[in-house]
This record gives structure tokens, C-alpha cells and sequence, in this order.
């Protein structure tokens, strides 16, 4: 599998990419905020990239400090080593940042306090992991069954919430928007699906944090698309959760200064399970599915890559010696194009680039 498409004019220094990137998602959100009445996007961006940019420099030397140093697993690649004791968690310092300027933007609106409380859950899961982590002088944490169990407790009393407050579905509870007028009518089914959506997007953009800047690269030009598609759908938008999702991609671009190759700075698990919940809490409170399945692609490639390679390891696993085929070199997928011989700054940016693509397609392709 070959991924060394030519890129289009962009910069290969990692500090001029990372700002190539800000300006472009800035000018988007300015040009809607132009053409689209009732449009707010680019204050709370600016805002929050400000915000995170000077919080995540008052706080990584106070990580360093506290020995907050990531330990890197020992089968991932060898490359990767150097950067254990890098300092992680960096995601306490700029989710509450999102989280607080979104709220602004309309603090009697009730669906923001949900979205903020699933979004600070998440972060606090995440925040034990790490925590469990670092203390343990190891790359696993919280056990699997536990982690799961706490994110499913938080994303059912999400959706319980949801569906008294009546947010879940559009104007018609359980309905799910598709392309061209196309409406999926699952009614109770909303649940399941809702728990299976919080949960999958949570950890698709936690095993996407693996490369400098990769999961907060994507994670801004995500939220854009989120924002940007809220804007453009139906009569007058969502201005309050499209304004939040901008905020959200404001301060993944501040800290996006501090995680560029070299990363000065990693989010941990702090960061990548509240970057996916907010995410997914959004889509399901604005009936967002098919755009964030589509402006996603990314997080979905990633975490199918992991279940494809476990699958097939274990449907040829043989007996008598343990080993088994592997579909991929590494998993997840940036670590099967790192080991082709694609450099990691040339891996993010082609996922950058391909995430802009995605949201492109799923502006096209609206609701």
C-alpha cells in the first residue's frame, strides 16, 4: 500500500506547515462568516488559538517539571524511542480552554453544557490513564475493560441527557440525515448507535495520536468542517455548536504550535478521548453523523486498521508457533506508511492534507 501522492505546494519545515494550516482553516471560517448570515467562526477560533497557544507555553515547562514524561511503547517503532520523556497530558492544558470560549458563545443554550460536561468526562478518563501510566513507568494505564466501562457510563448518561432535553434526531426523535434529502428513521435505535458513535470516535482519534502533530492537525481541520457544514445546512445554521466546534479547532491549533515535529509537547490520552467525544457529542446533537463519518475518514481509517490487523493476525495465527499474518507492517495505519519509508512529518501532512480533502467532500456532500 502506497501512500507518496505528490503533495501540493506545501512546506516540508514542520513550524511552516502548522501555520500554513491555521491560516487556511482561519480563512475559511472568515469567508463564511462573510457570505453566511448569522455566522460566527473565526472570534471564537482566534480566541481559543490564542488562549491555548499562551496557556501550553506557560505549561509544558511546568509538565517537564512535574516529570511528566511519556513512556513509548517498546513495539511501536524503534525511531520512536527518542521521544520518551517528552512531557504528555497536554491535553489539560487546552480542551477546558475549548471548552470554556465554545461556552461562551451562547451560555443559556443547554446542549453546550452537555457537550462541554461529556467532553470534560472524557478528559478526566483520559487524565487517569495517563496518570496510571506515568506512575506505572509504562505505556498501559487504565485496563481496557475499565476504560471502556467508564467511557460507555459517560456516553449513556450523555444520551439520556440528550433524549430528555430531546436533541437527539432533529426535528423527528431517532432520525438520522443522509445526502440528498435521504433520512434513516431508527427511532429507539438512535441509542445503541449514539453509544456506539461516542465510544468508536473517542478512541479512533486516541490511536490517531501516535506521529508529532498528526491527531491535532486532524482534529482542527475536523472541527472546522463540523463548523463550517452547521453553517451552510438548512435556513439559519446552528451558530451556537458550530461556534463551539470552532473553538475546538482554535485550541487544537494553539497547541498544535508546542506538538509539531519535533513535539515539544504530546495531548495523551487526556486530550485525544475529549478531542473524539466532543466530536461526536456535536454530530449527534446537530443530526451531524454523515459529516463527521465522511470529514472523519482519517480517525475511521486509523481505528479500522487496528481491527483489520487484529483480526487477520488471529484468523491465521498458527498453533504451533503463535505467529500469524499481519495485514499492515504496524498498526495503526500512520505507522504502516512511516515504516514504507515515508517520513513522519511527510505522513502527517499527507493526513493533514487528506482530512482537508475529506472536508471538502463532505461540504459537497451535505445533509
Amino acid at each position: 500500500m502506497s501512500f507518496r501522492f505528490p503533495l501540493p505546494p506545501w512546506p516540508s519545515d514542520p513550524r511552516q506547515s502548522a501555520g500554513l494550516l491555521g491560516f487556511l482553516l482561519l480563512g475559511c471560517c472568515l469567508l463564511c462568516d462573510v457570505l453566511v448570515p448569522n455566522s460566527l467562526l473565526s472570534p471564537p477560533l482566534l480566541l481559543a488559538a490564542g488562549l491555548a497557544t499562551a496557556i501550553t507555553a506557560w505549561g509544558t515547562p511546568r509538565l517537564r517539571a512535574l516529570k511528566l514524561g511519556q513512556v513509548i511503547r517498546q513495539e511501536g517503532p524503534q525511531a520512536h524511542q527518542s521521544k520518551a520523556g517528552t512531557p504528555t497530558m497536554g491535553g489539560l492544558l487546552v480542551v477546558p480552554i475549548g471548552v470554556l470560549v465554545g461556552g461562551l458563545i451562547s451560555p443559556e443554550d443547554p446542549r453546550l453544557l452537555a457537550v462541554a460536561a461529556i467532553t470534560l468526562a472524557a478528559m478526566a478518563i483520559g487524565a487517569v490513564d495517563d496518570w496510571r501510566s506515568l506512575t506505572k513507568r509504562t505505556n498501559t494505564g487504565l485496563s481496557p475493560r475499565g476504560k471502556l466501562a467508564l467511557q460507555a457510563g459517560t456516553a449513556v448518561l450523555f444520551l439520556a441527557w440528550a433524549a430528555w432535553g430531546q436533541w437527539l434526531g432533529g426535528a423527528h426523535a431517532g432520525d438520522v440525515a443522509l445526502p440528498m434529502g435521504w433520512v434513516l428513521p431508527l427511532g429507539l435505535l438512535i441509542w445503541p448507535l449514539g453509544l456506539f458513535v461516542l465510544m468508536a470516535e473517542s478512541n479512533a482519534t486516541n490511536l490517531t495520536d501516535g506521529l508529532d502533530g498528526l491527531a491535532a492537525g486532524c482534529g482542527a481541520v475536523v472541527f472546522t468542517g463540523m463548523a463550517l457544514q452547521l453553517m451552510l445546512r438548512g435556513h439559519e445554521g446552528d451558530p451556537v455548536l458550530a461556534g463551539f466546534c470552532a473553538a475546538m479547532a482554535g485550541c487544537w491549533l494553539g497547541f498544535l504550535a508546542f506538538n509539531h515535529n519535533p513535539a515539544r509537547l504530546f495531548m495523551g490520552d487526556t486530550g485525544s478521548l475529549a478531542m473524539g467525544a466532543a466530536l461526536a457529542a456535536v454530530a449527534l446533537l446537530s443530526n451531524s453523523l454523515w459529516p463527521l463519518l465522511l470529514m472523519g475518514g482519517v480517525f475511521l481509517a486509523e481505528s479500522v486498521s487496528v481491527i483489520l490487523q487484529v483480526w487477520v493476525f488471529k484468523a491465521t495465527k498458527n498453533p504451533a508457533t503463535g505467529q500469524g499474518r499481519r495485514l499492515f507492517r504496524m498498526a495503526p495505519l500512520h505507522h504502516h506508511f512511516e515504516l514504507g519509508g515515508l517520513g513522519e512529518v511527510a505522513v502527517v501532512h499527507r493526513f493533514w492534507i487528506t482530512s482537508l480533502l475529506l472536508v471538502g467532500v463532505g461540504l459537497v456532500l451535505l445533509p
